[in-house]
Parts: C-alpha cells; structure tokens; sequence
C-alpha cells in the first residue's frame, strides 16, 4: 500500500510480503528510501515517463483537446503514460491511437523534458501522418490539423507541449530539425 502526499509517494507497506517498511538509507545509495523491516525489499520509486509524438500532415500538426483533468478543454499532443513492456516509439504510437485515433509513422526522436517537481520525463518524437485520418478516441474532446500559425498557444495545456511545439517551429523555419533538451520548474 502507498499514499501520494505532494509531488512524493509514500510507501507504507512491501509488494513483496506486506510488512510496514521503514524510511532509511540502505548501504552503499545516498538516498532515503522505502525498505521493507521484514523481507528488506528496497522499494525504487522514479520517474514516470511520458510519451508523445508532434505527428504532422501536410505541413499542419495533430492536436487534441483533452477530455480529461489535468487541463481539461485544453489543447496537447496526442502523448501519455509509457507502459511497462513497451518502447518509447511504441508508447508514442500507442498514444496517438488511443487519442486521435491516427495511425503515425515516427520519424525521430524530437524533444526530452525533465519535469522534477512531478517526477516526470516527457520525450517527444517529430512524425508524420500517411492520410487525413484522425477522431476524437476517449480521452479527447476534439482532435484537428492546425498550420503553425493557428496554433491556439494560449489555450495550450502544458508548458512541454509548448516547448516542444516551440522548437517544432523554430526548426521547420531553418527547415533544420534537432534534438532539444530541457528542464521545467
């Protein structure tokens, strides 16, 4: 069993035999962790990654407006939770299925995001759709094409999303694409 309190999870018992763990610094780590007081099970707790993909047609970008919390009604790439036993190209294309229900083809990886204060990691792919062939799946309200200059920037649901379409931009202007990287408060 564990709670979440804050940006940190607090595990109470151990996945492996139930027993209340205890906060300490096990030999030879620097950091505090969740260890077992029974089995000695060290608990790992690290960032979770979030997958995406800037999937483009005809030189306009896919889009979808979220249907669920956080930034409900707000505008992102098609981008998610990678799961276990899946790459992170495969976890993008997931992603922009289950969301926009397009079918894209990856071309590179395009932007890495480290977001500490949430724990999280997003890594963006640059790709491209075959067809015009896209809908709202489950989690979107809505899903459209837009050309870069009818991206609905203040309607934007996260600042990764604006920083990688930022680049996104700032690339296909010197019509040069790179690898950018960076850190969010």
């Amino acid at each position: 069993m564990s709670i979440q309190i804050r940006n940190f999870i607090v595990i109470l018992f151990c996945n492996q035999c139930g027993a209340s763990v205890d906060s300490l610094i096990p030999p030879g780590d620097a950091l505090l962790r969740a260890v077992c007081s029974k089995c000695g099970h060290i608990h790992y707790e690290n960032p979770r990654m979030i997958v995406g993909c800037i999937a483009e047609f005809e030189d306009k970008i896919l889009l979808c407006r979220r249907a669920i919390e956080p930034q409900y009604g707000f505008w992102t790439l098609p981008a998610g939770f990678m799961e276990n036993g899946e790459t992170t190209a495969q976890g993008a294309a997931r992603e922009a299925l289950e969301e926009a229900c397009a079918n894209i083809h990856l071309d590179a990886p395009f932007a890495l995001i480290s977001i500490a204060h949430i724990n999280q990691v997003h890594l963006f792919y640059r790709g491209h759709m075959k067809e015009a062939k896209f809908a709202a799946g489950e989690e979107s309200l809505a899903v459209d094409l837009f050309k870069i200059e009818e991206i609905p920037w203040d309607e934007l649901a996260f600042t990764s999303v604006r920083f990688c379409l930022e680049k996104f931009t700032e690339d296909k202007t010197r019509h040069c694409f790179s690898f950018h990287e960076t850190s969010l408060p």
